[in-house]
């Protein structure tokens, strides 16, 4: 059986808006503002969409895209920033990786 990317969360600096996928509702509230702080943060600085996706091994993995006439979006500063957030917050994100693969892949 064929497993697809589930998006965890994303954020649109079009719509001003934050989607928390449904399925994450059990996870701590500190975790998801923290999630909805750095994505939201994401998306005002650079513009644009973020998307944080698990791969069908379970790895998150950042995803942006913009809208193609958006002249302000920054491409490169986009690149950077995740980055910086892979960087500062790598605690968070192996915690979330462990987190999906134990109780949505039901690994051990």
């Amino acid at each position: 059986m064929e497993q697809q990317e589930i998006v965890l969360c994303a954020a649109s600096a079009y719509e001003k808006k934050f989607y928390l996928n449904q399925e994450f509702e059990g996870l701590p509230q500190h975790i998801k503002d923290e999630l909805k702080i750095m994505c939201v943060l994401f998306t005002e600085d650079v513009g644009g969409i973020l998307e944080l996706v698990y791969d069908e091994d379970g790895e998150l993995t950042f995803r942006t895209s913009f809208d193609e006439g958006d002249y302000l979006y920054d491409e490169i500063g986009s690149v950077l920033k995740v980055k910086e957030l892979q960087r500062e917050k790598t605690d968070l994100f192996e915690s979330l990786q462990m987190f999906y693969k134990i109780f949505i892949l039901g690994e051990l």
